[in-house]
């Protein structure tokens, strides 16, 4: 009720700045012991995924809360699981603004941020400040000035400090807005990149006493043979997750809405059927033994149920979270309850 009554004027703001002014003001309740006039509390739905108990199936996606400054208010709102990010080695502003547009007509979001984030060092303060005890995923990427052909030295930095503080780590691969950054999902580039971080997540591992799962991050608009590449190079590297999907880089359907021109990835309802079959098309590749977390369009809990029917052990929102606000969260984890 209350982020209905304030909707309105959210929308009435650039919405970079409505973003933000909502993550402070859901601060300002947490803070002061009101996040219940937000969010009421969703049910217990417990499942297990990478070796994870997870208190409910439903995660809030990477993207929002990028630098992890947010993580206590986002996780009193009744997430099963939080993923912060994405997160890169040093700092960087991402691209200039404007650079995040709705389409309400369409509940969908079109964005180019362009991975700004405060650095790794930063994040993993964040992390540790905020003394969350829920499950915690960590997105990684390369900074925009790395060159493709050392993307991976970034990732593994990434992965070597953000081990520590991370339930789960995610190799986000698949960012239409960082250059060139999705031919790392292509054949050779993959495979190269996948034997890497799986030798120096099981070297951590050795060393640390404790497996941190990885996921790596994938795009809607692969075909047919691209999914199969990715789900082969995934078994074969022991891959222990595949979130799908990313945003979208086609305008079909809202290609006659105001702002659909902007360069970026589209989020939200637009690419609900889009996510949906490329979850499918993954769990026919990986079989039953990779967990799958489904993003993309998640409005309701019947929305939910679809990506889990068609393969997801999880699912995540984002874009909803925007159009409907923080009570979202507990009607889609009640709505997956009663129809257990």
């Amino acid at each position: 009720m209350l982020y209905r009554a304030v909707r309105p004027f959210l929308f009435a703001l650039d919405p970079e700045q409505a973003h933000w002014l909502a993550l402070a003001s859901l601060d300002r309740l947490h803070r002061l012991g009101l996040t219940c006039l937000a969010a009421s509390r969703a049910p217990s739905l417990p499942v297990r995924a990478m070796g994870i108990e997870f208190p409910n199936p439903l995660g809030l996606a990477a993207g929002l809360d990028k630098s992890g400054e947010h993580i206590a208010s986002l996780g009193a709102l009744g997430f099963g699981f939080l993923e912060i990010g994405t997160v890169t080695p040093r700092p960087q502003p991402g691209n200039p603004k404007p650079r995040l547009f709705r389409l309400p007509e369409a509940r969908a979001l079109i964005n180019r941020m362009g991975f700004n984030n405060d650095g790794l060092e930063r994040v993993i303060g964040n992390i540790r400040g905020a003394g969350f005890r829920g499950v915690l995923g960590v997105n990684i990427g390369k900074n925009f000035d790395t060159p493709i052909e050392r993307a991976v030295d970034d990732y593994v930095v990434c992965l070597q400090k953000a081990y520590p503080v991370a339930s789960f780590i995610t190799a986000n691969i698949s960012s239409p807005n960082t250059r060139d950054l999705r031919t790392l999902q292509q054949e050779g580039e993959i495979d190269a990149l996948l034997a890497t971080l799986m030798h120096e997540r099981d070297a951590l591992a050795g060393a640390q006493g404790r497996t941190v799962p990885l996921a790596i991050k994938v795009a809607p608009d692969l075909d047919e043979g691209a999914i199969e590449t990715i789900a082969d190079r995934v078994r074969a590297h022991r891959v222990d997750a595949v979130i799908a999907t990313n945003t979208t880089t086609s305008r079909e359907g809202v290609a006659h809405l105001a702002h659909a021109a902007e360069a970026g990835g589209l989020s939200g309802a637009p690419l609900r059927a889009k996510a949906t079959a490329v979850i499918a098309r993954l769990r026919r590749a990986l079989g039953e033994s990779v967990p799958i977390i489904g993003v993309g369009g998640i409005f309701t809990a019947a929305d939910a149920r679809a990506k889990l029917d068609a393969g997801a052990n999880l699912v995540q929102i984002y874009t909803a979270l925007l159009y409907r606000g923080p009570e979202v969260v507990s009607e889609i984890v009640r709505g997956l309850a009663g129809a257990r």
